[in-house]
């Protein structure tokens, strides 16, 4: 699939960002979101100081231009009993060493959208994190508003678990932020109140719907039995010819 803002069929790669990289890095991210990031930020990204990424490239670009960023990830690994998701996990609170991988920033240039490079940058963060065996989550935050990302990031089975009221704060104004995780290695949320009710009616309606099924089978085998009045017996229905000659007065039931 071609962008029609490109000119060319496109040859995406991936690698780690680099020092070389912070020029274009702060460029895209100026472009991209609404927020001003520190320039230490960067100098961790590129650095790698406590905080891994990828860089998405064309390598078919053309005037030196192969390996300059067109989009980018950054994610930085948190403790989960410190995380503001600890709630939210189902895993043994006497292991202190389990974490959690935190989305920071996503981005792609405006002509490479629409080509799945959002998506592969996403699973580079979900294969990092299942690699790491502590490891029990990726999540991150999305401003409410801002749809693409947050049909994205469902398409690709991350679960909406809260609704986070004035989390943003953007030239004055505050915007609410959806939390979304994506559950590795065997965790998985933590069975809800409100999830064990509704399991336990679903239980009961199925269990109510069964012996339903069973009483209505067992009205259906009764009616196939005719009943005659003088001697209260049973005979099957396959003899119906033969009731109908030998036993004047019998009605079916």
């Amino acid at each position: 699939m071609v962008n029609p803002k490109i000119s060319h069929r496109p040859t995406i790669c991936y690698r780690p960002i680099q020092p070389s990289d912070i020029e274009i890095l702060e460029k895209i991210h100026s472009d991209v979101f609404p927020i001003r990031y520190e320039s230490e930020f960067f100098q961790n990204v590129v650095n790698g100081r406590d905080i891994v990424s990828w860089a998405a490239v064309d390598r078919s670009r053309s005037n030196g231009r192969s390996d300059e960023l067109i989009g980018f990830v950054t994610a930085r690994i948190v403790m989960a009993k410190d995380s503001e998701i600890a709630d939210l996990l189902r895993y043994d609170s006497s292991k202190g060493d389990q974490t959690l991988v935190y989305i920071l920033t996503l981005g792609v240039v405006d002509a490479y959208r629409n080509l799945g490079i959002a998506s592969a940058l996403i699973h580079e963060v979900i294969k990092y994190a299942s690699s790491i065996p502590v490891c029990r989550a990726v999540y991150l935050h999305v401003i409410s508003y801002n749809n693409p990302a947050i049909h994205l990031y469902k398409k690709m089975s991350f679960k909406c678990v809260r609704r986070l009221h004035g989390f943003y704060l953007i030239n004055g104004q505050h915007y609410d932020s959806y939390l979304f995780v994506y559950y590795v290695n065997g965790s998985r949320s933590p069975c809800s109140p409100l999830v064990l009710v509704t399991f336990i009616f679903t239980c009961m309606k199925t269990g109510l719907k069964s012996v339903a099924a069973k009483l209505r089978k067992n009205e259906e085998k009764m009616v196939k039995w005719p009943k005659c009045k003088e001697t209260r017996g049973l005979i099957p229905i396959q003899n119906k010819r033969m009731i109908k000659t030998e036993c004047s007065g019998c009605e079916y039931v």
